[in-house]
């Protein structure tokens, strides 16, 4: 099965199936009751639920045939000024059939739509609220500009707890009859950060090999190391055998594929862990992890930049002891 199924089969149907959240289904629910609702922003990270949350209202307003009275655009794909203009307002001026008197504009990704679609969006929104509400789901509401921000109720989403997390992807693996060992789980959590629909994805991916899904399967679906091997390699270098650590560095570049920016955002989190490293010294690593990232993005050689940070954490661990 595809992950748009996946994704279709298990997405809530309705705002009461909704984990977590429970705030903004309060609220959205009371828009339900109402038959009434605002244009509205749903900001916050990828994977908490912001389509879902438009298409659950949409389906409790209209019914199963929620469809005719709804249009989603995914903005990054159609975000002209001409959308706006032909696309947005053709559909926002018709009026509905039924007896909810408006239809719903979902916006995917308004974000990044262009200054210029925005400003003729904001006239459109004004215009046209009679027969057309907008509900706009962005990562970074600060993008979206401030006049259709005030025209807006905002509704800012979280990433899922891991209680709330862990207890939905391990409803999936029953149902499809996957077996998730505990570890799996774990380290599923650790990839995806409360990302469900990331974490669903991920947990396809490792289900597709047809073995238990343990936590050595997960990282490597994922293309992430281990972070037990990030401590190790970690507590060589602060040890002072830099050649053992650049070999386990070597290692994830080469043997298993590791990408070095996620290699630096690995150490980045698990340095704050590693007990061997004393707090001040930690400070100081952070700041030069940071500056390797940096250098990374801007297209260094991964190799070389990732053995200066070990060198750093060596010399580190050298005058931490004398």
């Amino acid at each position: 099965m595809s992950f748009e199924m996946w994704a279709e089969k298990y997405r809530p149907k309705h705002l009461s199936d909704m984990v977590n959240q429970k705030e903004i289904v309060e609220r959205l629910k009371s828009f339900a009751k109402a038959r009434n609702v605002p244009h509205c922003i749903f900001a916050g990270p990828p994977g908490t639920g912001k389509t879902t949350a438009a298409l659950c209202l949409a389906r409790d307003l209209y019914g199963d045939n929620y469809r005719e009275h709804i249009m989603e655009l995914n903005a990054s794909d159609e975000r002209g000024i001409d959308v706006v203009r032909e696309t947005i307002k053709t559909f926002a001026r018709s009026r509905s059939i039924g007896e909810i008197p408006f239809k719903i504009m979902i916006l995917d990704e308004a974000d990044n739509m262009t200054t210029d679609a925005q400003q003729a969006l904001r006239r459109t929104m004004e215009k046209y609220t009679e027969s057309c509400r907008f509900i706009m789901c962005a990562n970074y509401s600060g993008k979206i500009i401030e006049p259709i921000q005030s025209r807006c109720a905002p509704f800012r989403f979280s990433f899922l707890p891991k209680e709330e997390h862990d207890k939905y992807v391990c409803q999936i693996a029953t149902k499809e009859g996957v077996i998730l060992l505990p570890d799996g789980l774990e380290a599923i959590f650790e990839v995806c950060g409360g990302d469900m629909r990331r974490a669903m994805n991920t947990l396809q991916s490792a289900a597709s090999m047809n073995k238990p899904v343990d936590a050595k399967l997960v990282y490597a679906v994922t293309g992430r190391a281990n972070p037990m091997e990030i401590q190790k390699m970690l507590v060589a270098a602060f040890n002072g055998d830099f050649l053992e650590a650049r070999k386990q560095m070597r290692d994830m570049l080469q043997k298993h594929g590791v990408a070095g920016s996620d290699i630096v955002r690995q150490i980045h989190a698990e340095l704050f862990k590693t007990k061997e490293i004393p707090e001040t010294l930690k400070i100081k690593l952070v700041d030069f992890v940071a500056e390797i990232d940096f250098r990374l993005m801007e297209g260094a050689d991964e190799e070389v930049q990732l053995s200066a940070l070990l060198a750093k954490i060596v010399q580190a661990g050298f005058e931490s002891k004398h």
